[in-house]
């Protein structure tokens, strides 16, 4: 199953989430491969906590593997090179978790056909190694959206592997319009998959959305302000879901809605069972939601025509 991470800003958490989801799927036993495709700014390496990663891919990352200038790209296995204790001191049997990071320096750029083969060449023997590769993409039309758009398509090589599409935003109106446009606009996702050969329905049918950063006016948190400020937030959170139903990107259009979550604000890094349980840092709502996101992405029925 191959699992593509967009947006159309950032910040919206597409990384970060990605990744947890990665990570549960790895928890719950499947062999996962991260793939960093930020062209602009890979930091998948800081999220795993891996920071060595940064300096070794440099010159031997995708940037590098995609122009041609080296025949593999750097490995990084994660459990056993994190600098994160509770990744290292996991228990019990979970499947592999391996990072493909970008090179730090490497930036956006034009690809073209030899870099469409590289991509197609790559992602053909993952799947023969892992049961899940998540690539986290650029944010917006980006070249690295272009490249999977033309991978995938039926002329592209990776048209007959199972594929499917989440697209970040926040819970905020000008994060709803972006992550609309994204997808339906006139240079969209979809528009631009169309033109590459995509069939419509089927390119359509594979993109979810997936809110991140929302509040839950019934948590704890929120029992403190005032009953102004309460119902105002109440009048937000209504307007907001009229505007994602009529943007075509509401709730049957959603696949998952991730809490807002102080650690998550504070460090963007995976949110673990310690954290919640025995640290008490996180809440258990982010942790139940990032593993139902990561069963979702492959749950047929979750995936059916509304």
């Amino acid at each position: 199953m191959l699992v593509f991470a967009a947006s159309d800003k950032g910040g919206t958490g597409r990384s970060v989430t990605s990744a947890n989801l990665a990570y549960h799927r790895a928890l719950d036993g499947d062999d996962v491969c991260f793939l960093d495709f930020d062209f602009g700014s890979p930091t998948a390496a800081a999220v795993f906590d891996v920071p060595d990663a940064f300096s070794e891919a440099e010159g031997h990352g995708l940037h590098t593997y995609l122009r041609g200038g080296v025949g593999e790209p750097s490995r990084v296995d994660v459990w056993s090179r994190t600098e994160h204790p509770d990744l290292r001191d996991r228990f019990g049997p979970v499947g592999r978790l391996v990072l493909i990071p970008g090179d730090r320096t490497g930036g956006e750029f034009v690809t073209d056909e030899e870099n469409l083969h590289r991509c197609v060449d790559l992602v053909l023997r993952l799947q023969r190694e892992f049961d899940v590769i998540v690539v986290d993409l650029s944010a917006g039309r980006s070249y690295a959206m272009e490249l999977v758009l033309a991978a995938t398509s039926p002329r592209g090589g990776l048209g007959g592997l199972r594929h499917r599409w989440l697209v970040y935003h926040r819970w905020t109106r000008q994060h709803v319009r972006a992550a609309a446009e994204l997808v339906h606009g006139r240079q969209g996702l979809a528009a631009a998959g169309t033109a590459m050969g995509h069939g419509s329905d089927t390119l359509t049918g594979s993109i979810r959305f997936v809110r991140a950063a929302v509040p839950d006016l019934d948590a704890p948190m929120w029992s403190q302000v005032s009953p102004a400020q309460y119902a105002w937030m109440r009048q937000c959170d209504r307007s907001l879901e009229e505007l994602a139903a009529a943007c075509g990107v509401g709730r049957s259009r959603m696949l998952a809605s991730i809490p807002l979550e102080p650690v998550l604000q504070w460090q963007e890094r995976l949110i673990t069972d310690e954290d919640v349980h025995d640290r008490r840092i996180a809440t258990v709502e982010t942790w139940q939601a990032m593993a139902h996101l990561a069963r979702k992405v492959t749950d047929d029925r979750c995936w059916e025509p509304s």
